[in-house]
């Protein structure tokens, strides 16, 4: 499939969207069925959500909405940073403000502009799967 990014291992990867809006998960699996068509999506619509989620099962990265009721995308990404230190996360948001990327950054997680794309997800998507099939080979 022209645009697929390849497995990263034997093992299914699995993807956490976190999202109060139920359109924007939508999209955002979407656009990561068609570069991984074979990782597991599973959704979360807060923080807290992600966070059982997280401690039930293996994630193995992360896509963030930034707005969220309650919690926060940057500091659910700063405590999934020091529960999982190797997880590649993105931060998801149409804030395309410095001072957000340079927070986004600073967690060692990656900034992506809103609204997601294919396109958009590609870079992190292929660093992820490096990164993962590096870290389980």
């Amino acid at each position: 499939m022209p645009g697929t990014i390849l497995p990263t291992t034997g093992v299914p990867t699995t993807v956490l969207i976190v999202d109060d809006s139920k359109l924007a998960r939508i999209v955002a699996g979407k656009a990561v069925a068609s570069l991984q068509p074979d990782w597991m999506r599973v959704e979360a619509t807060n923080a807290a959500e992600a966070l059982a989620v997280t401690a039930s099962q293996k994630i193995d990265l992360a896509l963030i909405d930034f707005n969220m009721p309650g919690q926060d995308g940057l500091a659910l990404a700063a405590e999934l940073r020091a529960l999982h230190p190797a997880m590649p996360i993105a931060v998801i948001t149409a804030n395309v403000q410095d001072e957000v990327i340079a927070e986004v950054r600073a967690l060692h997680a990656t900034f992506v502009g809103k609204p997601i794309t294919p396109e958009g997800l590609r870079g992190f998507l292929a660093g992820a799967a490096l990164r993962l099939r590096v870290q389980n080979p």
